[in-house]
């Protein structure tokens, strides 16, 4: 199916709130992480992010190395290794590239008709947002809709620290997985937070994703 703009507004959004007045979730990381929501538990504490894999993002802007943790997020780690094992996120681009906020991809392809959503993902997954780990600059987590446990292939990496989009968050109904960090290619990431945008905060020349894969 071609995305259309309310497609990708709707299917590959980080957070509903933030799509179109990005200010209003506190993107720079001015926002707090809150005191808790009523009817939810208290947030963990912080932890450091502990890698046990390795993988390689190879892209047209050049390759960025993750360290994967599944000691604090075993489900996300375990999903995010099926797809990058079964050669899914080859040939996807990075579709929503705000530059004081998130670079996103993991979906999405181009076509001679247009921006495509790959729909041949796994079911979708439990949110693991509650493990400590904090949206920072250069963690990496996964993107879903409005409902908490809807994430399947897309992910983004944090640009600057994100505050609001940790558990519990004012305004995102549980926050956002993280389940990894950039551990080499973080100036690749500033490069691609940079490429100028159109509509939808999409690349206006596609930043591609070569090729992923599990290091040693």
């Amino acid at each position: 199916m071609t995305l259309t703009s309310l497609a990708i507004a709707r299917r590959t959004l980080l957070l509903a709130a933030c799509s179109l007045a990005l200010t209003a979730c506190g993107g720079g990381g001015s926002s707090s992480s809150g005191g808790g929501t009523p009817g939810m538990p208290a947030p963990v504490p912080a932890v450091t992010l502990t890698v046990t894999h390795k993988i390689r993002i190879t892209t047209n802007k050049g390759v960025i190395d993750l360290g994967l943790d599944a000691t604090h997020a075993p489900t996300t780690v375990a999903n995010f290794l099926k797809y990058v094992n079964d050669g899914f996120y080859k040939d996807t681009i990075f579709h929503r590239v705000i530059s004081n906020f998130v670079i996103q991809g993991g979906g999405v392809v181009r076509t001679a008709n247009g921006l495509v959503e790959k729909t041949a993902t796994y079911a979708p997954i439990v949110l693991e947002s509650n493990t400590g780990l904090r949206n920072v600059r250069g963690t990496i987590a996964m993107a879903r809709t409005n409902i908490a446990n809807s994430a399947t292939s897309q992910f983004y990496i944090n640009v600057v620290d994100n505050a609001s989009l940790n558990y519990p968050g004012a305004d995102n109904g549980g926050g956002y997985a993280v389940f990894g960090m950039v551990t080499a290619g973080l100036d690749v990431v500033d490069a691609i937070k940079g490429v100028q945008t159109g509509a939808n905060d999409v690349p206006v020349a596609d930043v591609v994703i070569t090729d992923v894969k599990v290091l040693p």
